[in-house]
This record gives C-alpha cells, sequence and structure tokens, in this order.
C-alpha cells in the first residue's frame, strides 16, 4: 500500500475474518474519522480472500496472522514508522465514535506527560443496540490494580514512545492483553480521560471476552498479581473473591439486558 507520510497514528486491526459483517462497520467508523491522519495495519490469515479485499479497499498494510492476539498486535506495531507518534488498536466488531481519533491526539498533544488518551465505551449488541455506557471516572486507572479495568481499549490511544518502554504485549496472555498493558503503562505516566465516548465495544456470543468468562477471570487474576508489590500481594485472595463475584455478576446482567433487546 502507499501510506500517508503525514499519518501521526497507525490502527491496529487483528482479526481472523470470521466475522466480515462487524469488520466492514468497523473500517467504516474508522473512515468516517474527520480532522486526523491516519494508516491502518490488517493481520489475519491470508488465505482468507474477503478480508484481503476489505483490507485492499482501505489501503491496509497487510500482515499474516501470526497466531493469537497478542501476536497479531504485535506484529501489527511493528509495522509503525518513525512518524507515528501514536498507536490505536480496535477488535473487528468494535467501532469508533465521531472524532474520537481527533480528541485523543488533542489531549496528548496538550498533555504531555501523558501515556494514553482514553475515554467513555459504549456497550452495544450483536445488533448495534446500546445496552449501557461505561462512564470511565478518574479514579479508573487506580482501580484497575485491585478492582475492575474500566478503561476501556476500544477508542483508547497510545503513545508510542511510551510502548517502546513497555515492550511487546505478553503472548501468553489471551484474554485480558490490554489489562496487562495498562498496569505496565501505568508505572511510565499519566492516563488522560477524554470524558467523550470514544467507540462501541459489542458485546455478543461469539467474542472472545463473553464466551470465556471463567478463564478471563483466572487470567486477570494472575495478571493483577504480577503487577501487584510482594507485600500487596499476600493480601490479594481477600479482595480478590468478591470483585470475581461483582464482575460475574455485571457480565450476567449485560447478557440479561442483551437478550430483552432481542425479544
Amino acid at each position: 500500500m502507499t501510506q500517508n507520510t503525514q499519518s501521526r497514528i497507525l490502527l491496529v486491526i487483528p482479526t481472523l475474518g470470521q466475522r466480515p459483517d462487524y469488520l466492514r462497520q468497523t473500517l467504516d467508523s474508522i473512515k468516517s474519522q474527520q480532522g486526523v491522519i491516519y494508516d491502518i495495519v490488517m493481520i489475519f490469515p491470508l488465505d482468507n480472500e474477503e478480508t484481503m479485499q476489505l483490507a485492499h479497499e482501505v489501503n491496509a498494510i497487510i500482515v499474516d496472522d501470526p497466531g493469537g492476539i497478542s501476536a497479531a498486535v504485535n506484529a501489527g506495531i511493528a509495522q509503525a514508522q518513525p512518524r507515528h507518534e501514536f498507536i490505536g488498536w480496535i477488535g473487528d466488531d468494535d467501532l469508533l465514535a465521531t472524532d474520537s481519533l481527533k480528541t485523543a491526539i488533542e489531549v496528548l498533544d496538550q498533555t504531555s506527560d501523558a501515556v494514553l488518551a482514553f475515554g467513555f465505551c459504549d456497550y452495544i449488541d450483536d445488533r448495534g443496540e446500546k445496552l449501557f455506557t461505561n462512564r470511565a471516572g478518574n479514579w479508573a486507572p487506580w482501580l484497575m490494580t485491585w478492582g475492575p479495568n474500566l478503561v476501556p481499549c476500544p477508542g483508547t490511544v497510545f503513545r508510542k514512545s511510551a510502548l517502546d518502554k513497555a515492550g511487546e504485549f505478553d503472548v501468553e496472555n489471551k484474554y485480558c492483553m490490554d489489562l496487562d498493558m495498562l498496569l505496565r503503562l501505568r508505572k511510565l505516566g499519566k492516563f488522560v480521560n477524554t470524558k467523550r465516548t470514544m467507540a462501541s465495544f459489542r458485546w455478543h456470543s461469539t467474542s472472545t471476552t463473553v464466551v470465556n468468562r471463567v478463564k478471563l477471570l483466572k487470567e486477570v487474576k494472575q495478571v493483577k498479581r504480577k503487577h501487584l508489590s510482594p507485600v500487596l500481594r499476600k493480601f490479594a485472595p481477600i479482595w480478590e473473591p468478591p470483585v470475581s463475584i461483582a464482575t460475574t455478576f455485571a457480565a450476567k446482567s449485560v447478557n440479561r439486558k442483551a437478550q430483552k433487546l432481542k425479544k
């Protein structure tokens, strides 16, 4: 592809190409962004002809799927050029909100010690109907250490220099690779809240984080313990059970709401 030499942000989209209708909507939400120049890199199995066609339509950099979500994001970030000051990655079923990229970049330009910009995130069902909005507050970065992670990955824009310092995504993580990276980045600088809706996360039956709730919670526990000090790690069993129960209850509530909207 011919990349735009003026682009400051690289958008990474890992996909297996199994949800082409959702992927097209994701790409449309990127194409609708105003006031910002971007490059797209798509990581997918190269024998998927339909995904290949979609990648050509958006003039994306194309990378063969290395296997595993963390490895795929790493492969995408590796395509960044010196001009790419910022990185964003988004699932093949999620959507960027209007002007979210412009908003994030403006905030990061104004806050030199910020490693990322995040905001609110709408949860939508498989038809695009809104279930609720995650209005992450300024306390969300602090809460993720021991409680639920309320900093949404969709719509968040990362400073490339901070990602370089934090290192690659851990390929051993299959469900909460973003949490592990956020906890690393939190030690490097500020998380700035745009206080605007930046993206939509699609909650549906084939979503990895929806299908594998038990495995997800187990991995979350392991990742959080890794980032705790030795002293706090000893007390982790005290707060982990209630946090897991609350997270499971919240997920079931979202599922019930999604089912009601289908009726």
